[in-house]
């Protein structure tokens, strides 16, 4: 039910006019011409819930999670997952059917799927803003924007004061290399020996968490080849041999590698690293990764710019927001300031 707040002073005379405010007031005139009343109406919010995310944790924490938003008197509409992609086609109807915020819980998978739920053919389906709870395995996302990483008593990603979100695309082929394919992403992609190991680690149980990730990147180090690469952006290009491209558009992914520290996901541009060093390398500066004092580095080629392309001598996996993509060549760009997130 709206609230009626009474505000001081009255409307002009014989004015019947409704005036809209943010975050969906109104001031009506109270009748016979007396005070301005604020009605405030309820947003209404959809949480798309992936509850086997976070081994599991976020169905166990989800009537935590309720009980703060109904404190806060908000309502929600749940809206479960039960298969891979179905965030996608749950986020989209809930834009199509008038939600005002639709609130990925889940990980960084979930937030990747109801993001391209929210944009079709590069604009948004609504005026729907996006909020995260993030708590899978890496809530990599999350961090750039220090939401909450745990489901229970976490109210910053679903309601407040919003900023405007930089969107990625990709443009590249299909796994199978068939048929070229759009995807969108929100916080970073790789092409080459970081994308081979998620497509390795996706292969692992879902319940072994981001340590499927330290099992695969062993495995992936020593039976990856580095590739002559073409890397490009509108100011600078690099062609040689590199084992690893990235194309950031938050700062942190791999649970928690502080891989793009200086990178902003409302600048309206990729910040590109290419890793020209041998493999070895991707394991030596792991512990500077983490800490994000990596760069810079020598062996990594860094550049930026709205738009990237990345071609290979070979077709490369890509990944995106820790999911397998596709293959290269590819191009990838900016949606500058698309998406309206709660944080």
């Amino acid at each position: 039910m709206a609230a009626l707040f009474g505000l001081g002073g009255r409307p002009a005379a014989g004015s019947g006019r409704v005036t809209a405010l943010a975050g969906g007031g109104r001031l009506l005139p109270e009748a016979g011409g007396g005070r301005l009343l604020y009605s405030r109406r309820v947003p209404r919010i959809a949480l798309v819930v992936n509850p086997r995310a976070g081994r599991g944790r976020v169905g166990r924490e989800l009537p935590a999670l309720l009980d703060t938003i109904a404190a806060a008197g908000l309502t929600t509409d749940i809206k479960e997952t039960e298969h891979r992609g179905h965030a996608v086609e749950l986020a989209r109807q809930a834009a199509h059917d008038g939600f005002d915020t639709v609130v990925a819980v889940g990980g960084d998978g979930t937030v990747n799927e109801v993001v391209n739920g929210l944009i079709e053919g590069d604009r948004p389906v609504s005026e729907v803003a996006l909020g995260v709870v993030s708590a899978g395995s890496g809530a990599d996302f999350a961090r750039t924007f220090d939401l909450p990483k745990h489901v229970d008593h976490a109210l910053a990603g679903i309601s407040g004061a919003s900023r405007r979100l930089d969107v990625g695309k990709i443009s590249c082929l299909a796994p199978d290399g068939s048929s070229p394919l759009i995807r969108y992403f929100v916080n970073a992609a790789d092409a080459g020996m970081a994308a081979a190991t998620v497509e390795r680690a996706e292969r692992l149980p879902r319940w072994l968490g981001k340590t499927r990730y330290l099992i695969a990147f062993g495995p992936s180090l020593a039976r990856f080849d580095p590739a002559e690469m073409t890397v490009r952006t509108p100011d600078r290009s690099y062609t040689g041999r590199a084992h690893n491209a990235l194309v950031a558009n938050g700062r942190y992914l791999g649970g928690g590698m502080h891989i793009s520290p200086h990178s902003d996901p409302s600048d309206g541009r990729f910040d590109v690293q290419v890793n020209i060093g041998p493999k070895r390398q991707a394991f030596t500066l792991i512990p500077k990764i983490y800490r994000g004092t990596h760069l810079p580095d020598d062996l990594i080629i860094q550049m930026a710019g709205p738009t990237v392309t990345i071609d290979a001598e070979r077709p490369l996996p890509i990944e995106a927001d820790g999911e397998m993509i596709g293959l290269t060549p590819a191009t990838f760009s900016v949606l500058p300031g698309i998406l309206p997130l709660v944080a």
